[in-house]
């Protein structure tokens, strides 16, 4: 689509905050100052139920875990921005454990400041995935936010109309503000990384390039999914009129999109230079849109709470599935247990006139299996 290659030519030339400027000169001076802060911002998605929805007004920007000396700036600047973002980080979660569930890592959420647990300090393609979905979650919900009123410094889309829209159609009608949704999240997100300063060619600089590309990567699907979305106007459906604007995807389909990119992330490792490379020079050059990651994933098969991983004992599995979910795969040959169950529920239910439902209790008796 025309629109999205334009935003891609146009991408530097869009809406920049005031902020960057006062930023740029006094964010390496105030990390220098504060000591960088342990954990993520995620853990906001964790919290926003009790720190945000109260009566009490949003909470100070101190007082909201995880975030860095300069998304602590940021926060103070844009107060009313920490809501969606929070909203955001929670809907990355909660779409994570969706596209995980039935895997052996199954985006466990820990109840502590990394959410994670120590797994999301392994540069994997789960920690990939989670960086990626986050970012897609908090752009989505700025851009949304924007479109809903519910900030002060955005509103509707002004996105420059599709030049293969039909000419009789109106453009104008109040879009998802992806732009500023966009570089609101790079701003924000992305700040955590850039202040933070490691030997070039380290293993550490290597694992601040992966998150950048992983955060972009994310915030890049939220424009890749969106789509032109139009409305008939008229006397008894005529169609007389027809508007259009621009719509976000659900997350669930950025969260599929993403899930794709995770099963299809490229292995990369730092040089010298303090660029990312491929380990495998052989394998395609992954493009903006496509996951990396510098290590192999830890082994889910097995607790280890040195790693953070849960195992999957225990883990309901198919028996019959020869996917990701089946017990073969899922109980790592370990085996599972088969558990018999008898089960009553109403069944061949009637209308009766006048106002009654009658039906019959069947019982049936299930299988459930867990891995060993």
């Amino acid at each position: 689509m025309r629109f999205k290659d334009k935003f891609r030519r146009n991408l530097t030339a869009m809406l920049h905050f005031v902020v960057l400027g006062i930023f740029t000169i006094n964010h390496q001076s105030q990390a220098a100052r504060k000591p960088f802060v342990n954990g993520t911002w995620m853990r906001m998605g964790m919290v926003i139920d009790e720190m945000m929805q109260n009566d009490q007004g949003p909470p100070s920007c101190k007082a909201l875990p995880g975030l860095s000396p300069g998304q602590t700036r940021f926060c103070q600047l844009y107060l009313d921005h920490m809501n969606p973002v929070a909203m955001g980080a929670k809907q990355s979660l909660n779409e994570c454990k969706h596209q995980f569930q039935n895997r052996r890592w199954n985006c466990s959420i820990l109840d502590n400041i990394n959410v994670f647990g120590p797994m999301i300090t392994i540069a994997s393609r789960e920690t990939a995935f989670a960086h990626a979905l986050a970012s897609a979650g908090v752009a989505h919900s700025i851009a949304r936010g924007c479109r809903d009123g519910q900030l002060t410094s955005c509103g509707c889309s002004r996105m420059d109309r599709p030049k293969d829209l039909k000419k009789e159609w109106v453009w104008g009608g109040c879009g998802d503000n992806l732009e500023y949704g966009y570089k609101f999240t790079q701003n924000f997100i992305d700040v955590r990384e850039k202040e933070r300063k490691f030997k070039r060619g380290s293993r550490e600089q290597g694992r601040v390039l992966m998150n950048l590309h992983n955060n972009e990567a994310g915030r890049r699907a939220v424009i890749k999914k969106s789509k032109v979305t139009c409305k008939c106007h008229g006397v008894s459906g005529s169609c007389s009129l027809i508007t259009c604007w621009q719509q976000l995807a659900s997350f669930r389909e950025i969260g599929d999109y993403l899930r794709d990119k995770y099963d299809g992330a490229t292995e990369v490792r730092v040089n010298r230079r303090g660029r990312l490379q491929l380990k495998d020079p052989q394998i395609t050059i992954p493009t903006a849109y496509d996951l990396v990651y510098l290590e192999d994933s830890p082994d889910y098969c097995v607790r280890n709470d040195v790693k953070g991983t849960l195992g999957t004992q225990g883990r309901p599995c198919n028996r019959t599935s020869p996917d990701v979910d089946g017990c073969n795969i899922l109980c790592c040959g370990r085996g599972y247990n088969t558990i018999k169950a008898v089960v009553k529920e109403r069944c061949q239910c009637k209308f009766k006139w006048c106002c009654e439902v009658q039906c019959k209790t069947c019982v049936k008796s299930l299988d459930t299996h867990t891995c060993k």
